[in-house]
């Protein structure tokens, strides 16, 4: 199961393509990074040096070889689970996504058949003489 990795910033979502940064799109990331470091997903502060970078997200084999090379097996599971959790991540934002779009179709459908029932109510309604005039 391939999926796309999208954009964290929030308003924009859309699908990366070549490069990435935080796994940000590069223009959000040049867009956000100028005034402060922070976060497009959940705004925490990037202070630390290696908090941003610069990523190619189809890496030359000869950098699939290097890349891991002369760390430890624990340094490199480490490293490959916290890529599984921010993959997981995006999969449960765009699940969650999904749902949303899904309840708000289904409100939104609920909310033209209660018009109509209402609209139905009313006209079925028979006619009653107005109470506010005076009978005198």
């Amino acid at each position: 199961m391939d999926t796309d990795l999208k954009c964290n910033r929030l308003t924009c979502r859309k699908a990366l393509a070549d490069k990435a940064v935080v796994v940000s799109q590069v223009d959000c990331a040049n867009e956000l990074f100028n005034a402060s470091r922070l976060c497009p997903a959940c705004e925490t502060s990037l202070t630390e040096p290696d908090d941003v970078v610069v990523c190619s997200l189809h890496p030359s084999n000869d950098y699939k070889t290097s890349v891991l090379s002369g760390l430890s097996p624990s340094i490199i599971l480490e490293i490959c689970s916290r890529a599984m959790s921010f993959w997981q991540y995006q999969i449960h934002q765009e699940k969650r996504q999904a749902l949303t779009r899904g309840m708000n179709d289904k409100n939104a459908q609920l909310q033209k058949q209660l018009e109509n029932v209402i609209r139905e109510g009313i006209s079925s309604m028979p006619f009653r003489p107005s109470t506010t005039s005076n009978p005198a």
